[in-house]
């Protein structure tokens, strides 16, 4: 092992991109065998760059890639780790954990804002550039190291060092994760639709999504990412079920009695 660290040491001194290798090893345990990807990782839609084929690119294929790692990544976890606990639950505690405010928050704290390139204008429309970062890095290490490093990386450097379960579980500010957790009380059908999109005026996409509990429609909501949207509709239907006893019953009524 130590000989194997001088010699990676020893590489770094005639290599490219030293400061994202020293980077990478810093915040991972282990140095990049295609240092390609994580470039890519870094690189924002707002400013792509062009590759060795001729082609633009940016991290978006790889942030979509580290989506679903993550997703997988912290359900097993939790699966093994809380075995009493129902489906609610940890669904309720996974979105707590992979929600764009959280990665954030994640990839702040570990500078990755530092080598993200992103135009400065969309750096101030857009508040998710470094959690987005985070899914694209997580998708790089999974396609350069392949499942069992990516998931030692995203549950000991993210879960376990950013966020104490105990407390989180019990954290109500993730509004579409108390919403689900109230159809499944009540066993009531929802549904996320994808109503629309826009962008606003610097061209940034802006995502509106409509909850329908038990095929009526409950409300909606817009972000700049759709998760955000999602949040934002998620809050305004429980606002209404709160508020609104009339809705409530009407929604209470389409669910089946057997």
């Amino acid at each position: 092992m130590v000989l194997s660290n001088v010699i990676s040491l020893v590489r770094l001194l005639f290599v490219k991109d030293k400061e994202l290798y020293v980077f990478i090893h810093g915040i991972t345990g282990f140095y990049p065998s295609n240092i390609e990807l994580y470039k890519l990782a870094m690189v924002h839609r707002s400013s792509p760059v062009k590759l060795a084929d001729g082609h633009w690119a940016n991290n978006e294929r790889l942030e979509f890639l580290g989506d679903a790692v993550l997703d997988t990544v912290v359900a097993d976890y939790l699966y093994s780790i809380f075995p009493d606990k129902r489906e609610g639950f940890l669904t309720s505690t996974r979105a707590k954990i992979v929600q764009r405010e959280s990665l954030n928050r994640i990839g702040t704290l570990l500078r990755i804002d530092a080598h993200v390139r992103a135009s400065s204008h969309s750096t101030s429309h857009n508040s998710y550039i470094c959690g987005n970062a985070v899914e694209a890095l997580v998708g790089a290490i999974y396609l350069d190291q392949g499942y069992k490093r990516v998931r030692r990386f995203i549950i000991d450097r993210i879960v376990k060092q950013h966020f104490d379960l105990d407390s989180l579980v019990h954290n109500e500010s993730n509004f579409k994760s108390r919403l689900i957790e109230w159809t499944q009380k009540y066993r009531v059908a929802i549904d996320y639709e994808l109503v629309d999109t826009m962008n606003d005026e610097s061209g940034n996409p802006i995502f509106k999504t409509a909850v329908m509990l038990g095929g009526i429609f409950a409300g909606d909501g817009t972000g700049y990412s759709k998760k955000e949207s999602h949040q934002a509709a998620s809050k305004q239907v429980l606002d209404k079920l709160d508020n609104d006893p009339v809705f409530k019953q009407q929604v209470l009524s389409t669910v089946e009695t057997v």
